[in-house]
């Protein structure tokens, strides 16, 4: 166990046995305060792909249209009302009375500026496929905007919904996209008064919010989001009752931090995705082992990914047996190759592949120590010496970016959206963090979104599932199940959408 694992699990046990301390909620000064293991850097919901930049982006935005956690149903937002015109035409008629922040109001222009800007390769956003299908938006009137398409998108609402912030047309102009990242401004039900990046980030309600928004005007005044450097020192300040709430904390301290007195914990299942990524491609060089079929299919054989679901990360954690999230539509299990835990028939493969004493090998990684720790120790039994480089969370996503990823260890939570179209062409679609770089793949996924016919979506899916799979070009490791603790006078709501809505936070 590493030092500051030791350091958590002693401090819960001493609070734990001395029977805990009265409850030190922020109640008094009505300001929630948050523990974030993950860093964000820059703000602007559309420069970072991070989940805890969506969740502030939830708060502090709003896009045209909302997505209700308990059924997926879409509502109106910025937009009251709206129509698929045809298969490649949407028309929003917009809420009228709509400000933002800084009391400029909302119209047509916020969202032609916006959707025109995102939507173009040259904005180089965080995760260009979440707008790359819009083609254009034009002003009919300020309240009603007709936005067209570049290809059918059966899944364009949830995108709308989870991705597509509104920005304010004139003061981002004014600012610029640096000023903008240091003092944003959106229309959502909390506004953003301080930002220290690396450091912590404080949000107010927002007293202008409009009444009959679906998010609802906040209970709570205020937000402070602490960012923290790993999910250790985050459950110390909780423990240490500096937190009212965290979330994926070490599932290992569940139990004890469920038994506290001043807490109540949580475990729910989300739509997230544990993955292992392999440069198939060669893309880090000449002489990769990891260009080889057999390797890469030792590697699926090597780990026993069902004892890491269900001992390490726990609480109802499953193997999705294709590269995305089973209830997604196209997530097409049954059309994906299936690989067994035989450690055995690994070292065959890689004996086959002339390998046979095993390579060194490096993952890069920001997920929980003991997840790499346990695919460091599957790997080792076969002969694959790997080191894992432990780093910040947009440390990992630069040196992927950049190419140098041998085997990549992280997760995705497809913005929540339940289509395949948020995972796989983010990784199979020739994006930066695509390593296996198969063009029918690119092919299938392409096809995929072309259509609005489900039948023929499911088929180019289902297609592209058999090849990934069977070129073990990507490993699905585990379901995350978030892990969830917040202090007794807090009350809030937690989703499988992995979304936080401190928006309905109350205290008791």
């Amino acid at each position: 166990m590493r030092r500051r694992d030791l350091l958590a699990a002693s401090s819960l046990a001493v609070v734990a046995a001395a029977g805990g301390r009265p409850a030190f909620a922020e109640k008094a000064t009505d300001t929630l305060r948050v523990g974030e293991s993950s860093n964000v850097t820059n703000v602007d919901p559309y420069y970072n792909s991070l989940r805890s930049g969506l969740i502030v982006a939830h708060q502090a935005w709003d896009g045209l249209v909302y997505r209700e956690p308990s059924d997926f149903s879409i509502k109106p937002l910025l937009a009251t009302s709206w129509k698929l015109v045809d298969d490649l035409t949407y028309e929003f008629e917009l809420r009228k009375g709509v400000t933002f922040h800084n009391g400029d109001p909302f119209t047509a222009d916020d969202v032609v500026y916006t959707l025109n800007l995102v939507s173009k390769p040259e904005a180089k956003t965080a995760t260009p496929s979440n707008q790359a299908w819009i083609d254009r938006a034009e002003k009919v009137d300020d309240h009603k905007v007709i936005v067209r398409l570049k290809q059918p998108t059966p899944a364009a609402l949830q995108f709308f919904a989870f991705v597509t912030p509104i920005y304010p047309k004139a003061y981002r102009e004014r600012v610029g996209p640096d000023g903008y990242a240091r003092q944003p401004v959106g229309a959502g039900p909390y506004k953003i008064v301080r930002f220290e990046p690396g450091k912590e980030l404080l949000m107010e309600r927002y007293e202008g919010y409009y009444a009959d928004s679906p998010k609802k005007k906040p209970a709570i005044g205020k937000v402070l989001i602490r960012y923290m450097p790993d999910a250790a020192t985050m459950t110390t300040e909780f423990l240490a009752q500096r937190l009212d709430f965290m979330w994926n904390f070490s599932p290992d301290q569940f139990a004890g931090v469920s038994r506290l007195p001043f807490a109540t914990a949580v475990r729910q299942e989300s739509m997230r995705v544990g993955y292992l990524s392999i440069d198939a491609a060669g893309r880090t060089g000449a002489g990769n082992p990891l260009t080889k079929l057999e390797v890469r299919q030792a590697i699926f054989h090597a780990i026993d990914r069902k004892a890491i679901a269900e001992r390490l990360v726990q609480g109802g954690s499953r193997v999705p047996p294709a590269p995305c999230f089973p209830t997604q539509f196209g997530c097409d299990g049954s059309a994906a190759v299936e690989y067994d835990y035989n450690p055995a028939k690994a070292k065959e493969l890689l004996a086959k592949a002339g390998y046979a004493n095993g390579f060194d090998v490096e993952i890069l990684t920001y997920v929980l120590p003991a997840y790499s720790a346990a695919v460091q120790s599957y790997l080792g039994a076969v002969g694959i010496r790997a080191k894992i480089s432990q780093l910040q969370t947009q440390a990992v996503i630069d040196r992927v970016w950049r190419g140098e990823s041998q085997l990549n260890m992280g997760s995705w939570g497809s913005y929540s959206i339940n289509d395949v179209a948020a995972i796989m062409p983010v990784y199979f679609g020739g994006t930066p963090d695509d390593y296996s770089r198969d063009p029918e793949v690119q092919k299938l996924i392409a096809d995929a979104g072309r259509t609005n016919d489900e039948a023929k979506r499911k088929e180019f899916y289902s297609a592209a599932i058999k090849k990934i799979t069977e070129n073990a070009y990507w490993m699905p490791l585990h379901t995350y199940v978030s892990t969830y603790a917040m202090s007794k006078q807090l009350k809030m709501n937690t989703y499988p959408d992995e979304m936080h809505r401190y928006y309905e936070a109350t205290w008791v």
